[in-house]
């Protein structure tokens, strides 16, 4: 590990157990960072918006920097930073790489991205000899395409759509990433999961990290139960890490009660060394503020021991991503 890194795992592990929260080493890894003003974020500069899953995302549409991160994130010790593509224009996801990648030259920020990529178009080569090459080798460790999903009530046990994880010209595109050592961020409803399941069986040695839970947007008993199955099931797979992010329900409170279900499943499933904590902000700031994300993580993980905590929070995203 880096030496800068290990020197803020020390202080954690040698504090007194009341210091600890305010000395946590935090690897956010997943956020974005954009420049609303400057760049082809149509979701955030065009109108009508888009329909989006905490309904009215208004608040968001506007430059989050660095600073503005800083500022966010008050007292918490946020000691390395991924960023995750943030629907940049399709047309020319490198833009977006490239961007970010300046902007972690001028300020320090972030430490490695997630970028954007279409598995299954013309241009997938293009797009994958650019993350192979200087500025963007090394600094581009993953990449996300949404695969085309349907809803809980029209899904059935062989769905297979063109732009699913069942479809031969996205399959083969997916193919193509442990050749450039790039791991796959999945976001899909988790009625998908066993989609991915085959994913993770086919190609063992391409890493899957299922963002944001796994998206378990409701949280009556039933769904939460069915949830919690699939998400054991792909667990499973030594293949696949998740990310515990993104838990906001639209039109609900952001609190530890309400996703203490969910982060102990996961805990239990996956164990710390495949769990990430992350902000997904600002996205998640149409249901809470940053301080009140980590704040509530760290009551949320009080259960573990230092070492267990240090994982989740800081070591699991540092061996996962790679960040020297």
């Amino acid at each position: 590990m880096n030496a800068s890194i290990n020197q803020a795992r020390k202080r954690f592990l040698e504090s007194d157990q009341e210091m600890q929260d305010g000395l946590m080493p935090i690897v956010d890894a997943h956020h974005h960072f954009w420049d609303v003003k400057n760049n082809p974020h149509h979701w955030l500069k065009n109108q009508p918006r888009i329909p989006f899953r905490y309904g009215d995302y208004e608040a968001i549409c506007c430059d989050f920097l660095p600073d503005d991160y800083s500022k966010a994130v008050q007292k918490h010790h946020v000691i390395r930073h991924v960023a995750m593509e943030g629907e940049w224009n399709p047309l020319d996801p490198v833009g977006e790489a490239l961007w970010m990648q300046r902007l972690a030259s001028k300020s320090g920020k972030p430490h490695a991205m997630s970028a954007q990529i279409w598995l299954d178009r013309n241009d997938l080569n293009q797009v994958l000899e650019a993350y192979a090459q200087e500025p963007l080798f090394g600094f581009v460790k993953s990449v996300r395409h949404k695969p085309r999903v349907t809803t809980r009530q029209e899904f059935k046990s062989n769905w297979s759509e063109p732009g699913s994880m069942r479809c031969g010209h996205w399959r083969n595109g997916y193919a193509r990433l442990a050749d450039h050592q790039l791991m796959f961020e999945l976001q899909c409803p988790w009625w998908h999961l066993d989609e991915a399941i085959e994913l993770a069986n086919d190609f063992p040695s391409t890493k899957i990290i299922i963002n944001h839970a796994g998206l378990p947007a409701t949280r009556d008993a039933e769904t939460v139960a069915t949830w919690s199955k699939a998400m054991g099931r792909i667990s499973e797979c030594q293949n696949v890490f998740v990310k515990i992010s993104g838990l906001g329900v639209a039109g609900k409170a952001w609190t530890v009660e309400a996703h203490k279900p969910i982060v102990q499943t996961l805990i239990d499933q996956f164990g710390v060394d495949r769990c990430m904590f992350a902000s997904n902000y600002p996205v998640d700031a149409l249901v809470t503020n940053l301080d009140s994300i980590w704040s509530g993580f760290k009551q949320l993980s009080k259960r573990l021991n230092p070492t267990e905590r240090l994982a989740i929070f800081c070591d699991t995203a540092v061996n996962v991503y790679q960040l020297k």
